[in-house]
C-alpha cells in the first residue's frame, strides 16, 4: 500500500521534496499524517511555482486523505496558487491600515509601472500583482509583499527602486 502512494506522488515532487513532506508529517502522531496537508502543498507549489488538481490528488493519496480535503485547504488560503504566476509575486495590503495609508495609490502606481492589472502578469513573466486583505504589518503601513519579503512605509518614490531589486 505504502509503495502505492510513493508512486503516486514521486512523479510530482523531487526526491529533497518528498523527504521534506516527510519531514511534515513526522512532527504530527502517526494516524494523524493529514495535519501535513499544508505543509505538503507549500512544498509541492515550491516545486511547480502552483498547484495543479493532480498535484493536489497526489497529495491527498499520500497523506491518505479525500481530495476534496485537500482542494477545500488549496483554496481556502490565499497563499496556495492555481494557475501560473510571475516570478515575483506582489501582495499589497489593502486592509483598513494601508487603506487609510493611500494602499489604493500604491496599486495604482504599480499597476502604471508593471503595465497590469490586479490578478495580471506582466508581459515578460517576472512579476503577479494581487491585492491582499491583510499581511500583518499595520504598524507600518502601506506595505507590500514580494515573494517572502516586506516591504514597509511605501511610497511612490520607493516603489520602483524595490523592484529593481527583483530580476
Amino acid at each position: 500500500m505504502f509503495e502505492a502512494k510513493i508512486k503516486a506522488i514521486r512523479q510530482y515532487v523531487s526526491a529533497a521534496g518528498l523527504q521534506e513532506i516527510d519531514y511534515e508529517i513526522a512532527k504530527y502522531p502517526q494516524d494523524e499524517r493529514q495535519s501535513a496537508v499544508m505543509g505538503a502543498l507549500r512544498i509541492m507549489q515550491k516545486e511547480h511555482g502552483y498547484l495543479t488538481r493532480e498535484i493536489m490528488d497526489a497529495v491527498a493519496v499520500y497523506l491518505v486523505m479525500a481530495p476534496m480535503a485537500v482542494y477545500e485547504v488549496a483554496t481556502f488560503y490565499s497563499m496556495y496558487e492555481h494557475k501560473p504566476v510571475g516570478r515575483h509575486l506582489i501582495n499589497v495590503c489593502t486592509n483598513i491600515s494601508c487603506k487609510l495609508c493611500d494602499a489604493s495609490a500604491i496599486i495604482g502606481h504599480l499597476e502604471t509601472h508593471l503595465n497590469i492589472k490586479l490578478g495580471e502578469t506582466t508581459a515578460d513573466g517576472r512579476f503577479t500583482l494581487r491585492a491582499v486583505e491583510c499581511l500583518g504589518a499595520c504598524v507600518n503601513a502601506p506595505m507590500m509583499q514580494i515573494d517572502t519579503d516586506y516591504h514597509e512605509n511605501l511610497t511612490l518614490a520607493t516603489i520602483n527602486q524595490i523592484l529593481e531589486q527583483y530580476t
